[in-house]
């Protein structure tokens, strides 16, 4: 299994250079049924990872622009009048998808953020009186950019909390820009073909969900998410229960893909950063002071004694 996946991402780096780091959480999403964010400035192939993947599974994907006069209709879809026939008809949006990317989504208001809701928990959408279940498997992939704070909307805390992870994604290194440069200058990307089918991917969600997690490492998990309730300076408040089962998820997919058959406590506080970061909110104190989120966790972390 873990060849598989070495595979597709062999495939995604025909035309994504690096970026590791988002490749590698965005397959945990897509094998655990989680929802990933993505924060980093534009230009950093956000998009283009997300449709390699796509093409690559061979699924359909859908891509919509958040902008201030969206609407919720936009993204789910709505039912229209069909005067010829007397009646009413649903036209699906384009949220009727496997993979959909929802590129900044922080410019459009919590209206809009909102109807993404239900299609992200319960994995249906509902139109007028009627509820339609979404394709399988279904993951989003939701973009922010942190650069301008013009005209744009935080995501309220209900919306974060949907997402299993938040992933922090930095500039390449300088050999890898320099590929880049030289892949579009020569146009040497390669077409990418489809290298794992939907079979596969629920084999591998099964073999995931079989991964072994010790007692003792389960109660770590708890006593992680817990700390971050504790009454501190820098934090308005903690994670949720649905913090806990997402961080025990992305656990067992990121042993899964390193090739264990076991979760260990380093396997937890490597996911606990993504998992953990966009649930917990910086008392106005700490964002005086220009304090981080990830700083804080790291100082979490540290206070809970590892098995």
């Amino acid at each position: 299994m873990q060849a598989k996946i070495e595979i597709l991402k062999a495939e995604i780096a025909k035309v994504v250079v690096g970026q590791e780091e988002m490749i590698h959480g965005l397959l945990i999403g897509l094998f655990s049924h989680g929802h990933i964010l993505v924060e980093g400035v534009p230009g950093l192939a956000k998009t283009t990872t997300i449709k390699a993947l796509a093409r690559a599974l061979n699924m359909t994907f859908k891509r919509v622009q958040f902008t201030p006069d969206l609407l919720p209709s936009d993204i789910v879809g709505a039912e229209i009048y069909d005067p010829k026939n007397n009646r009413f008809t649903i036209k699906k949006g384009p949220i009727f998808t496997q993979l959909l990317l929802a590129d900044e989504i922080n410019r459009s208001p919590s209206k809009v953020q909102s109807a993404l809701l239900e299609a992200m928990q319960e994995r249906q959408v509902t139109i007028g009186d009627e509820s339609f279940a979404l394709p399988e498997p279904f993951m989003v992939m939701a973009t922010q950019n942190p650069l301008e704070h013009e005209g744009v909307y935080r995501l309220p805390e209900a919306q974060l909390d949907r997402f299993m992870m938040k992933l922090l994604i930095e500039h390449n290194s300088e050999e890898e820009e320099l590929r880049i440069m030289r892949h579009v200058a020569m146009k040497r990307t390669q077409p990418i073909c489809p290298v794992l089918s939907l079979e596969e991917i629920a084999k591998i969600a099964q073999a995931i969900d079989a991964v072994h997690v010790d007692e003792e490492v389960e109660r770590y998990v708890v006593r992680l998410v817990r700390a971050t309730r504790l009454e501190r300076n820098e934090l308005r408040y903690g994670a949720s229960p649905r913090a806990l089962i997402d961080l025990y998820k992305a656990s067992k997919a990121h042993a899964f893909m390193s090739g264990k058959s076991f979760v260990t406590p380093v396997d937890v506080v490597q996911m606990a950063y993504p998992v953990l970061r966009h649930r917990v909110g910086l008392s106005y104190e700490a964002r005086a002071k220009g304090v981080d989120v990830d700083t804080v966790l790291n100082a979490i972390i540290s206070t809970v004694e590892m098995p």
